[in-house]
């Protein structure tokens, strides 16, 4: 890799810190092609990785951290002490330049990278800032470009320590940490004359303000733009909602440069013409917007301020506004639009951008509004141009931590036990999948063949589906109901093989189940793009799911479907997605022998009896074989744990 390690912390805190732990720590073995967990003992200056249960665990890359997101079953590896690794991704380098002014914000850095590499380009790889410009962006900034880093499928993504992080770390009580980075600064720098496997340039001194979308976050125009592209593509111009905050966008400079566009409206006699709610993305935020004002001046510019929590960022938001199927537009300064994802409406055109543009096109109300150049007409009938937002950085007093909500476990858990009501809606107790019985997998069905984008949105959508997380078999109700069938262009309605009847895509793959039938999916380019949601790999495992074959998956969502039990392939060629039909019949034969960097064979069978011969790959190693020949990782566990007792 192209940086030194990031030490952002000596042994000897660590120690203290984790108590002697062995997990979520590890380091990059230069020629391994892989990222090993290590033992910190065995190394006086360790470099500091985290493994999160999400795929915004990235944002610690604006910390100079390598914060790697996983599903929830890779985490639970990495606490139980078993080795994590990752095949040793590329380095894309981002060099930046010249120096963010204006409405330009760091939410435009990434909104450009994504328009530049596509929600697929970063897949495999870490885009490592760096460059003059990186000294013009604030701390939290490069949090939330690390943060979208996950929307082009980057592995991680980070930035070199620098001055602005140090204020961070100072303000944040961590100003032993700081001092210890600039101790070795030399250290968390990009190395000179580094090699990247692809470059990009930017001139953050032109750089101009964008918004990407709709339903896809790498869709980029500038804001200027905006206005004349929506009406040429048949988009609403006119705005329903405008949402600020949540994970990506939520930092007190965030909400400064927000609440100053809104200030200047009020001195106009002006609010939000269109609906307008924030989302503060911690209880420190929450409070400390509070107690400096920000808040109330959003709230009297027309804004709500809901919870701190994802919220309408996924879903989890009564709206009331407009019906189901109603075409209208949103913006947001989330990280994803994909199609329903914000209110379960495919009709929805979500738009992404910063949360001051958010701001101001909700004053206006329209995606026509430019505030760079164009003018609004206050209450007294006077035309004013609002003026480029300019916040604090950090608040001038410390963070007000907000109330402390947390409940600590027992220290000594071993006599703990769940007790889940058999009648519960909400809560079941997870039964071990089936173990491979050692055979091909013979004559599966297809459940669907999609066509196109295939986001975790699609497979397990979020909203109000929630609130069963806890129960299995309940959320798997939502199984695949956003996903496009190829065969009618419809969501939610494939046809039953067995029956020859139209119906929900969780009704037939239960239908399947019930009558012992084994299926598979076939998936476009990237499949699983987006949360890092483990139902969507859980849902299709419990229903009686065997096999998902596709183009390319995105990673987290890979790995998910390996945990469950499950076969994530391939296409050696890609066109070979156009030989298989919903109707057909498909065979994988070759497990018996199944093996790390071996291609499996599948045997498409026709309706009218012919056949034809494709080859599958697969990223599995031997652990992960293991997985799918004991039928999930955590039976593959449990069957070490009985081997070791």
């Amino acid at each position: 890799m192209c940086t030194s390690f990031w030490l952002l912390q000596t042994w000897s805190k660590l120690q203290s810190a984790t108590a002697g732990a062995k997990y979520g720590v590890g380091f990059w073995k230069p020629g391994s092609g892989i990222i090993h967990q290590i033992i910190l003992e065995n190394y006086s200056y360790p470099g500091v990785m985290l493994i999160g249960t999400d795929s915004h665990t990235p944002n610690g890359g604006g910390l100079g951290g390598i914060c790697i997101g996983v599903g929830g079953a890779d985490a639970v590896d990495v606490m139980a002490g078993i080795p994590w690794e990752l095949k040793c991704p590329k380095v894309i380098g981002v060099k930046l330049t010249g120096k963010l002014s204006g409405w330009s914000s760091p939410k435009d850095v990434i909104l450009k990278v994504a328009g530049i590499l596509t929600v697929k380009g970063g897949t495999g790889a870490i885009i490592e800032y760096h460059g003059p410009g990186v000294d013009s962006i604030s701390c939290t900034g490069m949090a939330t470009i690390c943060n979208m880093g996950a929307e082009i499928g980057a592995t991680t993504s980070i930035f070199p320590y620098n001055a602005r992080m140090k204020k961070y770390l100072g303000k944040t009580g961590r100003a032993d940490i700081a001092a210890l980075a600039d101790e070795f600064q030399q250290h968390l720098v990009p190395d000179s004359g580094c090699q990247y496997d692809q470059v990009i340039e930017i001139n953050l001194s032109e750089l101009k303000p964008h918004i990407n979308g709709p339903f896809t976050p790498d869709l980029a125009h500038p804001v200027s733009d905006i206005g004349a592209v929506a009406e040429k593509e048949g988009w609403p111009v006119d705005i329903r909602v405008g949402l600020i905050g949540s994970c990506t966008n939520s930092s007190y400079e965030d909400m400064g440069r927000s609440a100053a566009v809104a200030k200047q409206a009020l001195a106009h006699g002006l609010k939000c013409k269109s609906k307008f709610t924030i989302t503060p993305g911690s209880e420190q935020i929450r409070a400390t917007i509070e107690r400096d004002g920000y808040a109330q001046i959003l709230r009297d510019v027309g804004g709500l301020v809901l919870a701190n929590a994802c919220g309408p960022c996924i879903g989890q938001w009564d709206r009331k506004d407009i019906k189901k199927g109603e075409k209208n537009t949103i913006v947001t300064s989330y990280n994803r639009n994909f199609t329903g994802r914000n209110d379960a409406n495919p009709e929805t055109h979500a738009f992404v951008t910063s949360p001051e543009i958010v701001t101001a096109l909700s004053i206006a109300g329209t995606l026509k509004f430019n505030p760079e150049t164009d003018y609004l007409t206050g209450a007294d009938g006077k035309k004013f141009k609002l003026e480029a937002p300019d916040a604090d950085e950090l608040p001038k007093l410390e963070f007000d931590p907000g109330q402390d909500t947390y409940q600590y476990p027992p220290k000594d858990g071993s006599g703990q036990h769940v007790d889940v009501s058999p009648t519960s809606q909400r809560l079941q107790l997870l039964e071990p999948f089936d173990k491979w019985d050692g055979k091909d997998l013979e004559d599966m069905l297809i459940l669907i063949k999609v066509k196109g984008k295939c986001t975790t949105d699609h497979i397990s959508a979020a909203g109000p589906w929630l609130k069963f997380r806890g129960h299995l078999d309940n959320i798997s109700n939502n199984l695949l109901i956003g996903a496009i069938n190829i065969e009618n262009g419809k969501a939610n309605s494939v046809r039953n093989a067995l029956t020859q009847e139209f119906g929900p895509v969780p009704d037939t793959a239960r239908y399947y189940k019930k009558m012992g039938v084994k299926w598979a999916v076939i998936g476009d380019e990237n499949y699983g793009e987006g949360s890092s949601r483990e139902h969507a790999a859980l849902e299709p495992r419990h229903l009686g799911g065997r096999v998902i074959i596709t183009k390319s998956f995105a990673r987290i969502h890979e790995t998910n479907l390996k945990k469950q039990g499950l076969l994530p392939l391939t296409f050696a060629d890609p066109a070979d997605y156009n030989k298989i039909h919903p109707v057909d019949k498909l065979s994988i034969v070759g497990l018996a022998d199944f093996a790390p960097g071996k291609p499996l064979k599948c045997i498409i069978k026709h309706p009218n009896g012919s056949q034809e011969t494709i080859m599958l790959n697969h990223t599995f190693n031997e652990s992960q074989i293991e997985w799918f020949q004991a039928g999930s990782a955590l039976n593959r566990m449990k069957e070490l744990q009985q081997k070791s007792s």
